[in-house]
């Protein structure tokens, strides 16, 4: 998207934020590259940010492909319209992401201000009638939700009743996919990551039939070692590992017609950093590094989403990065998706956590911006 003089001061009068800060911060994006950490299986550094639209090379992520996860902007989706002139609400939310080419977006939930059109809330039929609405008018497509998926099993008929009705939800809105923030559980153990794959199963095979994939969205610790193996502890637990990772083991005995996954890139590279040894059976320390883009081309078609998320180095906060708007960081993700490649295929989500402020009700949105601007700006 290559903005005029004109069309950026339209953005940041939209935005409601000073001249100043706003070229300040797309000062940023274009930054020189951050001195990687010495971990991972390669060196991280920034990738070379290439100018515009228009930049020399084959575009990374396709125009269609490039999307945001609505968690982003959280804060606008919540806004009281009537309290500001920001945009607020899911209908004008969609509006401004679309302005910024945004084609895609992963609900978070469906909930926004009462004052919103539509009102509090819009999980219903009715509700997804009229975000769907929204959608078409203004370009976009839904790709997936982080919403419900039952915590027990097997399965109660009020949890089953609920699905259903979120898988209704979904095909109303268009979705190709329906799935949680959350890992299948939070346990080390084998033996729960096997029950976990037994709910999946079911879960996945009631999306299939409504021509849904089931996903699940993983943290980081998701790709720690399994503990499957060596003494048991006073429980009767192994309290040692074959080396092989949790997320790894329930790729290996789900079925890849009825699981998928979301890989949150910025996620996966903490585990990078944190998960690197391991006690194996025999007692022995063992090294392994987890390489993200190797983990996705040895499983390309099971993961259809990502969360593109960017990171500073920190290495005083326990997990190697800090989140910064994508774009901004050292995570090299032209390395990334020029590795797991089908750029066809895959959807990458923009997303930050920390991106709305107390201080700054703009920023969410601002800074939305600047992530379509660098997602759209990778080149091979």
């Amino acid at each position: 998207m290559n903005n005029t003089p004109d069309t950026d001061d339209q953005l940041r009068r939209t935005l409601g934020i000073g001249r100043r800060r706003f070229l300040s911060t797309c000062t940023a994006v274009a930054a020189g590259a951050i001195a990687a950490p010495a971990f991972g299986a390669s060196p991280v550094q920034a990738a070379p940010r290439p100018g515009g639209e228009h930049g020399k090379g084959q575009v990374l992520v396709p125009a269609d492909k490039r999307g945001i996860i609505l968690y982003t902007v959280r804060d606008a989706v919540g806004r009281d319209p009537q309290s500001t002139s920001l945009p607020s609400g899911f209908r004008e939310v969609f509006e401004q992401l679309a302005r910024f080419g945004y084609q895609q977006v992963e609900f978070a939930g469906y909930g926004q201000h009462a004052n919103a059109p539509g009102g509090a809330n819009l999980e219903s039929v009715e509700g997804a009638k009229q975000l769907r609405r929204w959608l078409d008018d203004y370009g976009l497509r839904a790709q997936g939700n982080h919403g419900f998926i039952p915590g027990s099993w097997p399965l109660s008929s009020t949890d089953l009743d609920t699905f259903k009705k979120h898988l209704e939800i979904a095909n109303i809105l268009g979705m190709a996919h329906v799935g949680t923030g959350g890992d299948p559980t939070g346990s080390a153990y084998k033996a729960d990551w096997d029950v976990a794959a037994d709910k999946w199963h079911a879960l996945g095979e009631l999306a299939r039939r409504a021509g849904l994939k089931l996903y699940t969205h993983n943290h980081d610790a998701a790709y720690g070692f399994l503990l499957d193996g060596g003494p048991l502890d006073a429980q009767g637990r192994p309290t040692r590992s074959s080396g092989i990772r949790k997320l790894e083991y329930f790729l290996s005995i789900t079925d890849p017609k009825l699981v998928w996954l979301e890989m949150d890139i910025f996620w996966a590279h903490v585990a990078q950093y944190k998960f690197r040894t391991y006690t194996a059976h025999d007692g022995s320390t063992q090294t392994d590094i987890f390489d993200p883009a190797g983990l996705v081309t040895r499983h390309d078609k099971r993961y259809p989403l990502f969360h593109a998320k960017d990171g500073v180095v920190n290495a005083t906060n326990g997990m190697g990065y800090d989140m910064v708007p994508f774009g901004t960081g050292v995570i090299d993700y032209r390395t990334f998706f020029s590795r797991v490649g089908h750029r066809n295929y895959h959807s990458p989500m923009v997303e930050q956590d920390n991106a709305p402020s107390s201080t700054s009700p703009g920023q969410s949105l601002e800074h939305a911006a600047i992530g379509y601007r660098n997602l759209a700006a990778l080149r091979r």
